[in-house]
């Protein structure tokens, strides 16, 4: 009976059958070779994505890539080792637990460290084995007997060992550094892990007294609070309206404390008032700009993003809480300012 090919190419029947084939038959197993063995090894890790996602079009194009060169060594005779495995993602599953556990009222305080830790485990091992089916059914001519999870015994031990290494020459150690942290989670987060959005803000004008003078200089910044870490104002070296005031103090608001005017590229003169603040702590750019004056660092927020004993008055308070009081401050002091001018006139007017 003659057997009719069909017309169109049905890649759901046919690939995941021939997947589970190779897997089966353990056709790309590597064994590790006899002592004598002559010919040449090739072997390759597969960068492990995370346990906690889905593989998107990134991961098909990069591991065809990756496939294409391992079959094409095992094509030459070569010993040919593709190594899969897949990471903690550690923050990303850290999210994923904590929104389960507050599905149920609770949050990973209640449970502890080590009971948290324990559930992290549970979660991954009845998620985390999602990517590695559609690993599978991708056909990657990897070793499935040599997979391997970054938070297995061996490898932990194996980073352990790296970093003791590594802070024995002198190349690992701890600093001071303008990092991505969450309040809410108590953690730092990566760049790649940061969503960036544009939200809509109030612009602030302050105005800083300059020492032994009745001048005043303007920055202005979306974030007031910052200022009470505030440990320079900067103006550009090119910017010929600040020029006489090189080398000069200022009081800083609030704190009053006094504080250098400096010169640095990260004032703008086209932007602004061509003066900006320098809060070394709170700021990536200013951070930069205090390790080239060799400004004070002075951080005004605890881990959860409130305002601790460096803050003044304002110490306890929450960093938006802060904001607005602060930004409420500077403007009743300005009214008071304009309602005292505003008297002197009416009294020399009346006086002449």
């Amino acid at each position: 009976m003659p057997h009719d090919l069909p017309k169109a190419y049905e890649p759901g029947a046919i690939e995941a059958r021939w997947a589970e084939y190779w897997i089966k038959e353990k056709l790309f197993s590597v064994p590790t070779p006899p002592p004598g063995e002559t010919r040449p090894v090739f072997t390759m890790f597969l960068p492990p994505p995370n346990v906690t996602g889905r593989l998107h079009m990134g991961h098909m194009l990069n591991q065809t890539q990756m496939d294409i060169i391992v079959r094409w060594h095992r094509m030459r005779g070569f010993i040919t080792l593709w190594l899969p495995g897949t990471d903690h993602a550690s923050i990303s599953t850290q999210m994923m637990v904590e929104r389960q556990l507050a599905s149920q009222g609770k949050k990973r305080q209640d449970l502890g460290r080590e009971a948290f830790i324990e559930r992290v485990w549970e979660w991954k091992r009845h998620y985390g084995g999602a990517i590695l089916e559609q690993m599978k059914r991708l056909g990657v001519s990897v070793d499935w007997d040599r997979e391997y999870f970054t938070m297995d015994e061996d490898l932990s031990r194996a980073v352990r060992e790296v970093f003791v290494r590594l802070y024995g020459e002198g190349l690992v150690y701890r600093g001071k550094y303008i990092i991505n942290w969450c309040p809410r989670c108590g953690t730092a987060i990566s760049d790649l892990e940061v969503k960036h959005e544009d939200v809509p803000g109030k612009l602030y004008e302050i105005r800083y007294l300059v020492v032994g003078t009745s001048e005043y200089i303007t920055v202005a910044t979306t974030r007031p609070e910052t200022m009470l870490g505030d440990t320079a104002v900067a103006v550009n070296e090119k910017d010929e309206r600040y020029k006489h005031l090189h080398g000069k103090k200022v009081l800083l608001p609030l704190m009053k404390r006094e504080i250098p005017i400096i010169t640095d590229e990260l004032a703008n003169p086209e932007f602004g008032t061509g003066a900006v603040k320098v809060t070394p702590a709170h700021d990536p750019n200013d951070f930069q700009a205090g390790l080239r004056h060799n400004l004070p660092q002075i951080d005004v927020m605890d881990e959860r993003a409130r305002m601790n004993q460096n803050a003044g008055p304002y110490a306890g308070l929450d960093r938006y809480e802060a904001r607005e009081r602060i930004g409420s401050a500077r403007t009743a002091r300005r009214n008071q300012r304009l309602h005292d001018c505003a008297r002197q006139m009416r009294t020399l007017r009346h006086g002449g």
